[in-house]
């Protein structure tokens, strides 16, 4: 496997090389690593050189201090940029993240006292997740994908997964064997929806999906893998899994077809069985097409039954179906490698055990599969699969599900466990870390953590690392910020107790109970233990108010702790109506609404917590009115109710931004005061739920603009509530009685 990655990278290597290159020698003609040096700082990309160096090692590059300029060294275009963002973080003491970034340059670059080499004990590291796709990137533009493309770069990402535009390849291949538009409208999913599309979860849903969609896609990902590639990335192309449309019995009567539904709210879909030969000739085409279109890297993305249990757990069916899924692959490209997700393992454990993982991998060679254990820092599925039985496999960060704005993470396993399991005799073929995470654009210093994993093979220090990333990412580090970090890590980054990132009760569907599904409340924490980070931060905000990186943590910690509050205001307007108390009712629901209006304007000063951006980004993929329209209520429907009125997944994909809250949050909870006071001693949850699931549908049907541009002070903003809020909070959070979660 690594000769032949390394024999991909060498064509990169070709086309990319030059012995010594300056930035701004002639921009015309610079290299792929220049180019993304002048993206980056353009007036200062003169002062770099960078070199490109065919290897056939382990990734590797060099930096040093020669002739007045800084050059840049490495086997490949990710091994240069990672030099250069190592430059940039340890000598300049500069950050790029997607909130906040610091480039801060001295006039005068800082001179490297000797030369610095760095080697990646990882072959592989994996970026993004099938839902990332959807959740953050579904109406992204080639000038944001350049941005992200370069930040995956400077992190060191060789090995992403690249599904954009495969909608089109798909058409190609049904129409090639006569399919209609009337075949394949109800097939085609939304924009929105391709993650769970490609996954064989649901068909057709928030469609039909325009013709120029499916080609301004096509031309999209075709600049993406050009740039991706020509970095020295290798990225990940998905294979048929049998997903075929309800219409595929009018043309193949004799198709042996398993009927499949993701949990009744979508409806059926339509699996080929493995064991029919049109799989393996449907299969086949779809990767030439691709080919022929995308070209290949030789690395195939194919999950089967995600989320979805197979017929059969007979270890022998197990091993033919994976039997011919590997082998529809190497029909078409014979150097081909499976790279299977191992969410399944995780999600379905009770199914699949010992005997039927065993079964599913054992049949393709070691060498040809790697997989990825997606949410290792949760449950290291590789620990009780004796390292995946002999597969090479990658250790990944999933850490955010659907998108869901909240303070979370487990930063001491990320800071640990990575290296500990490279190094432990157990592991098996470990080759790779990743992040897997549903959605990105949020709690940048998880990401700058598991990254920093890339060129080091021992754990990290928090104590040492922390000063330095708050340096990075402020421009100054001191006692009282080390100090608010410090309680950040023993709250909210604590990774203890729930499994992901909690949910403010504001975003819930309207009830007096304390969470609901997918608003999951519950605190891995003690309210008041968060407070004195947001104090120290307060008391450091005029002197950091020029950092980026300081204002969007501000916010976001503000944001979490008025979102945190809101649970205890909630509770005691609910106590009091079970109370029969009309007066506390009135106090405490009218100090919620105020709180929400509060919580809208805080994250209006950000871009990054906006509705606004996203609605707009939506509309503006959209060539027609009435494409601008069906996109623009995918974009709605994915971040409240996920699919239909009464859909199980509502609120999976909660936002807590401006715009969502005064439009959409904000109307529910009045709309359910007002509900509640008119039939005070009679109130219907089950009817009000019916009720507003019908206003919400006409809410995702509607067309409104929203600002796309932040507005406020943050500094000013934080500091009113902080003065508004900080003396409120402890004093009804220790009268709120305890919740029986039952999650």
């Amino acid at each position: 496997m690594k000769k032949l990655l390394n024999l991909a990278f060498a064509a990169v290597i070709l086309f990319s090389f030059s012995a010594c290159t300056s930035p701004k020698a002639n921009p015309g003609s610079l290299s792929p690593e220049a180019a993304l040096i002048q993206r980056i700082v353009p007036e200062y990309a003169d002062r770099f050189e960078v070199e490109v160096v065919a290897s056939d090692s382990a990734d590797w590059f060099e930096l040093e201090s020669k002739d007045g300029k800084i050059q840049l060294r490495g086997n490949n275009g990710v091994s240069v940029a990672s030099a250069f963002y190592y430059y940039l973080t340890e000598y300049c003491h500069c950050q790029i993240t997607w909130n906040g970034t610091n480039l801060n340059l001295p006039s005068e670059l800082p001179v490297i006292p000797a030369k610095v080499r760095k080697d990646s004990p990882y072959e592989y590291r994996y970026y993004l997740n099938y839902c990332t796709f959807n959740y953050s990137m579904s109406w992204w533009d080639w000038p944001r994908w350049e941005k992200e493309i370069d930040w995956m770069a400077l992190h060191g990402i060789n090995m992403p997964l690249a599904i954009t535009g495969e909608e089109s390849i798909w058409d190609e291949v049904y129409r090639s064997y006569g399919f209609t538009d009337d075949d394949l409208n109800p097939f085609f999913c939304g924009p929105a929806y391709f993650g769970w599309f490609w996954m064989g979860n649901l068909d057709g849903w928030g469609g039909p999906l325009p013709k120029s969609w499916k080609d301004n896609q096509r031309a999209l990902q075709q600049k993406i893998l050009q740039r991706e590639r020509e970095l020295g990335m290798k990225p990940v192309l998905p294979a048929f899994t049998g997903h075929v449309p309800a219409s595929f019995k009018k043309y193949f009567p004799n198709a042996k077809l398993k009927q499949t539904n993701w949990g009744n709210d979508f409806d059926d879909t339509y699996i080929l069985d493995a064991n029919d030969p049109l799989f393996a000739e449907i299969g086949k085409k779809f990767l030439e097409v691709q080919q022929q279109v995308f070209g290949t890297d030789h690395l195939y993305s194919a999950d089967t039954f995600n989320e979805n249990e197979p017929p059969s757990n007979e270890p022998a069916y197990l091993s033919e179906l994976s039997a011919e899924v590997f082998e529809g692959m190497k029909s078409a490209d014979p150097d081909a490698v499976w790279v299977m997700q191992g969410w399944l393992f995780y999600s379905h454990r009770d199914f699949w055990k010992a005997p039927q993982i065993k079964a599913l991998l054992d049949t393709i060679p070691d060498d040809r599969m790697i997989i990825l254990d997606l949410a290792a820092e949760i449950e290291p599925v590789w620990k009780r699969t004796e390292a995946f039985y002999g597969k090479e496999w990658i250790w990944n960060m999933l850490h955010n599900f659907g998108g869901n704005v909240s303070l979370f993470g487990r930063i001491e396993t990320v800071a640990t466990k990575p290296a500990l399991a490279l190094n432990d005799s157990t592991s098996g073929q470990l080759k790779g870390i990743g992040l897997t995470m549903e959605a990105i654009e949020q709690t940048p210093v998880l990401y700058e953590l598991m990254t920093d994993h890339t060129w080091r093979n021992s754990p990290i220090d928090l104590q040492e690392w922390l000063p330095r990333y708050i340096r990075n990412r402020y421009g100054e580090s001191n006692a009282t910020l080390e100090q608010a970090w410090s309680v950040l890590c023993q709250t909210v980054y604590n990774g203890q107790t729930i499994r992901d990132g909690t949910e403010s009760i504001i975003v819930a569907r309207p009830t007096f109970e304390g969470f609901r599904r997918w608003a999951r409340t519950k605190l891995n924490y003690a309210q008041s233990d968060l407070l004195p980070a947001w104090e120290l931060l307060v008391q450091q905000a005029d002197s950091c108010a020029n950092s980026d990186g300081f204002r969007y943590d501000l916010i976001d910690v503000t944001r979490q702790v008025l979102a945190n509050y809101a649970l205890p205001v909630q509770q005691a307007f609910a106590e009091a109506w079970r109370n029969n108390d009309k007066v506390a009712f009135a106090k405490y629901s009218t100090e919620f609404l105020e709180l929400m209006d509060d919580m809208d304007r805080l994250l209006a000063t950000r871009r990054d917590f906006m509705l606004g951006p996203w609605l707009a980004d939506a509309r503006a993929c959209g060539q027609t009115e009435e494409e601008k329209n069906l996109y623009e209520q995918n974009a709605r429907d994915l971040i409240t109710l996920w699919g239909g009125a009464n859909n199980r997944l509502h609120e999976y994909s909660c936002r807590q931004w401006n715009g969502l809250i005064s439009d959409f949050y904000k109307p529910r909870w009045e709309q359910f005061f007002a509900d509640v006071n008119q039939n005070w001693k009679a109130f219907d949850q089950s009817g009000f739920d019916k009720k507003i699931a019908d206003w919400e549908w006409n809410w995702v049907c509607s067309q409104k603009q929203f600002p796309t541009e932040a507005n406020g002070n943050e500094i000013q903003l934080a500091k009113e509530l902080h003065a508004k809020y900080r003396d409120r909070i402890e004093p009804l959070t220790k009268q709120m009685k305890p919740i029986q979660y039952d999650y």
